[in-house]
């Protein structure tokens, strides 16, 4: 029995054993588990910022991409308007300049209606005035004598009132 002897239960052993346990604990947790719990709750508050900062980032470039968005519409949208705006101006001097030109070639064409209506009164005139020599070159050579001026003019006279009003003309 021998082996028993050396086997002993000794309880103030055990005793000082635990407490020295409980003091070594108290004094771990005063010391170490405080600080490293603390430490542990700043990193896990700043990797919770972190996490937060990245989806305000993330929403936010989410944001600028729908403004952007708006904004390309919006661009495209304008073009739109100003090349129509471009387009109608484009039609209204198109059709100013073709209401111009038929203006001025109506006006050229009255000026000729004009023109021609002159020289064929002109002509007109002058073979009035030729007939009027003719006939009073004929007249003088049937009565076989001078006539004089008052005359002539009473003849002349007479004669173009009957041309004017049997006269083509009219």
């Amino acid at each position: 029995m021998q082996s028993l002897d050396v086997i002993s239960v000794n309880i103030w052993s055990i005793l000082i054993s635990l407490a020295n346990l409980i003091i070594l604990f108290l004094i771990i947790k005063k010391f170490l588990f405080k600080p490293v719990k603390n430490i542990m709750a700043k990193r896990d508050a700043e990797i919770e910022e972190a996490y937060a900062s990245a989806e305000q980032a993330r929403r936010s470039a989410a944001a600028d991409e729908k403004a952007w968005q708006e904004q390309m519409e919006h661009a495209q949208e304008e073009a739109d308007r100003v090349l129509q705006d471009a387009t109608k101006n484009a039609r209204y001097r198109e059709e100013k300049m073709i209401e111009a030109a038929r203006n001025e070639a109506e006006g050229i064409v009255r000026s000729a209606r004009q023109e021609a209506a002159l020289e064929r009164k002109k002509a007109t005139d002058e073979i009035r005035r030729e007939i009027v020599e003719v006939s009073g070159a004929l007249t003088e050579k049937l009565l076989n004598r001078e006539i004089n001026e008052e005359d002539h003019r009473a003849i002349i006279a007479s004669f173009i009132s009957e041309v004017g009003e049997g006269g083509p003309d009219e």
